[in-house]
């Protein structure tokens, strides 16, 4: 039992409720937190809950998907349908955002969503989790795909659910982010979290190292600064995480802080970035400065970019303030051509021994 302590629907009362279209935003989040207990509850029976692997089926982003990734979409598709909260659904396995028709009542809101971030971590066992981002639908008639394409500081609630050892469901409605731990004998979300703030300094980046020969110079310098350590510019020595789950890893940073990279790179120049803007960049983006943190491409805040397509890819640098702030730096020197080449330690001005 947890006397005395806030659950989900409770807050979300507190909070939510008594603002302009509060009970609905307050009930549809309860609605998400009903399709995150039901893939929870999927992601957790791994191999017994049904064949794993990959099925024969290719989504629009090209990728292989997994038979819990089809499951997952269509627990979010299901509850938002019959929970009557929103008037238009779009989700990374689906082509195109489709409206809520009849017999299914509309609400006023716009649900965009990534159902299983990380599922290629599925058959590993490894935490795999989904990314929600909440927007207001147009006031008449059925949603079009430009009515979608609002940029992140327009989102009214945002957040993540993490499938690890526990279930975690983090959110935020533009006052702060909150964390939310899932009870599985009582079923309900239990506020575990509250205000949660990512650290300004860290010593903890995360970035796919094997793209290393495509990144441009800025992440590079970044990069290379961090692995110096000690005996670089940095004076103080780094550690390295990837886990090629993004919701693993903002968690991580929302906990302990660090800064997290999918930069803009050179290997697929058809492909700005890699991460998708409306349900991946943008609600970890709302998520991550409501906390303290920021997120960025290296040269636009990321919530400031107007999108013109659902599936837009960003690249994606996001994390402790001042870390993300140096990045930011970097690409600013970079394109004015005011930037200087790293330096090995071993040549530098301060010499292999330090005094």
């Amino acid at each position: 039992m947890h006397l005395g302590r806030k659950t989900l629907s409770k807050f979300l009362i507190e909070n939510v409720s008594g603002t302009q279209d509060g009970a609905s935003l307050a009930a549809l989040l309860v609605d998400v937190a009903a399709a995150v207990k039901a893939i929870a509850a999927l992601s957790g029976k791994g191999a017994l809950g049904g064949p794993m692997g990959s099925l024969d089926t290719i989504n629009v982003q090209g990728e292989t998907q997994k038979p819990l990734d089809v499951l997952s979409n269509n627990a979010f598709i299901n509850t938002f349908q019959q929970g009557g909260l929103v008037a238009g659904v779009a989700s990374e396995e689906l082509d195109d955002p489709f409206p809520i028709k009849p017999p299914h009542k509309r609400g006023p809101f716009l649900a965009i969503f990534d159902p299983l971030d990380g599922s290629s971590n599925i058959d590993s066992n490894v935490s795999v989790g989904s990314i929600f981002s909440i927007l207001l639908a147009p006031e008449k008639g059925l949603p079009e795909t430009a009515d979608y394409l609002q940029a992140g500081t327009r989102q009214v609630a945002a957040g993540y659910a993490l499938y690890g050892p526990a279930t975690i469901m983090v959110i935020t409605v533009g006052h702060g982010t909150h964390g939310f731990t899932l009870d599985r004998e009582v079923g309900n979300f239990i506020l575990t979290n509250p205000n949660m703030s990512i650290p300004e300094d860290t010593s903890e980046f995360a970035i796919n190292t094997s793209n290393e020969r495509f990144w441009e110079d800025p992440v590079t310098r970044y990069v290379e600064e961090c692995k110096a350590g000690k005996t670089g510019a940095r004076e103080r020595d780094f550690n390295m995480r990837w886990i090629a789950s993004m919701v693993a890893e903002v968690h991580r940073i929302m906990m302990r802080g660090g800064i997290f990279m999918y930069p803009r790179d050179t290997k697929d120049m058809s492909k700005p970035g890699r991460l998708r803007l409306m349900y991946e960049a943008n609600p970890m983006g709302f998520v991550v400065e409501q906390a303290g943190g920021k997120a960025s491409t290296g040269r636009q805040r990321i919530m400031d970019i107007e999108p013109d397509q659902i599936h837009q890819r960003v690249p994606v640098i996001l994390g402790s303030k001042n870390e993300v702030d140096r990045l930011v730096h970097y690409h600013e020197e970079y394109d004015a051509g005011t930037d200087k080449p790293y330096e090995s330690p071993l040549f530098n001005e301060r010499g292999l021994y330090r005094s």
